[in-house]
């Protein structure tokens, strides 16, 4: 892949003790550099993660990004992510990368919601898009893909994942999320409260 070629990495920083987790958007080119970032919010528990990442493609408007790498499906506390919305609007391929085995997420969403809660979450979960194992230098990750069939999705996460197992859009993004949740936070803080 050619050095210049961009993607928008979209990671969050979540602490389960707030209402509120920061998402952060980085534009971060296949050489490591970071070429733009942005910041949303969505609600810790809410159903609004998928906005708040379309709403970060949009502010930063970027027609020479590539690909959206998510580093996650399931936000803020099974806020979920529906790759193939941020797709529709990005109009671009969407790579969502998570780092960890699961037997998947339909028991941890049955004990924290019922009635209509479960019945959402648990059809946004069921409609995304398959996850597969991908070895990336020696170590595993779990891709889903849409917009790109399976080996392109794996060319671009190995291609902007130069050293270990985590793609430099996403650990960028991640890192930009963590450093910038309080100052975000404070800015709605003081929005809220005009004094």
């Amino acid at each position: 892949m050619k050095p210049g070629v961009r993607a928008l990495g979209i990671a969050e920083s979540f602490r389960r003790d707030a209402d509120r987790s920061t998402l952060a958007g980085a534009v971060v080119r296949a050489d490591r550099v970071l070429d733009g970032l942005a910041y949303r919010r969505c609600t810790v528990g809410g159903t609004d993660a998928t906005e708040a990442a379309v709403e970060l493609v949009a502010e930063l408007g970027r027609p020479d990004v590539r690909y959206v790498l998510l580093g996650a499906v399931a936000p803020a506390w099974y806020n979920f992510l529906d790759p193939s919305r941020v797709q529709e609007a990005a109009d671009r391929p969407v790579i969502a990368v998570t780092f960890e085995a699961s037997d998947g997420l339909e028991a941890g969403l049955r004990d924290a919601f019922s009635g209509r809660e479960l019945e959402e979450r648990l059809e946004t979960y069921r409609s995304l898009p398959d996850r597969r194992e991908l070895s990336v230098n020696g170590e595993t990750v779990y891709v889903r893909h849409c917009g790109c069939d399976r080996d392109e999705a794996a060319a671009v996460v190995r291609a902007f994942t130069p050293d270990g197992g985590r793609p430099e859009p996403i650990r960028v993004a991640r890192a930009a999320a963590r450093a910038g949740d309080s100052f975000v936070g404070s800015l709605e803080t003081d929005e809220e409260d005009p004094t």
